[in-house]
């Protein structure tokens, strides 16, 4: 089941992040997270307006997404970036092409132009997991990062949404 997060399944989006920082190339940061720091974030999420969804098995959240800006000036207002994690347990399981296509649903309806994916560009999964949904690769930062003692590239990807009815510039 995909429904929208709430506090109480900050624990469990917190610890399949964490997987993520500790164990994969997914993000680009070193050290994990604490619960703490993961309900400021949540309620950052919550004061701007953005979504963060999870994906629930037998009462477990098994992964999550959420979007935010891409770029914080005001001409970006109408590009958002994604973010989607899975718990290492339940991967190829379909469980990120449905959080996916609910995110995409979601950016729709709030009129946005263009779904951004900043991927690893090791990532192939993931890669093919956006092409078929009609992502186009728009272009990789080559070294962007350095995990693991590797240097990583980051491949962008994006899709574009039916976007507003009527733009304005405010």
């Amino acid at each position: 089941m995909i429904r929208l997060a709430q506090e109480k399944d900050l624990q469990g989006i917190l610890d399949i992040y964490n997987d993520a920082v500790l164990h994969t190339t997914a993000v680009y940061t070193y050290k994990a997270q604490t619960l703490e720091t993961r309900k400021l974030w949540y309620k950052q999420k919550m004061e701007d307006g953005y979504p963060v969804i999870v994906y629930e098995l037998e009462n477990k959240v098994v992964g999550f997404a959420t979007f935010g800006p891409f770029r914080q000036w005001p001409a970006y207002k109408y590009s958002i970036e994604h973010s989607i994690y899975v718990d290492s347990n339940y991967r190829r399981k379909g469980i990120a092409t449905s959080l996916l296509k609910e995110i995409i649903a979601i950016a729709n309806e709030r009129e946005y132009m263009t779904l951004i994916a900043g991927i690893d560009a090791a990532n192939e999964k993931s890669i093919a997991m956006h092409l078929n949904f009609g992502f186009v690769h728009s272009g990789t930062i080559k070294k962007a990062g350095y995990k693991f003692n590797t240097w990583l590239d980051l491949a962008f990807y994006q899709l574009n949404l039916n976007g507003p009815k009527n733009p304005v510039e405010d």
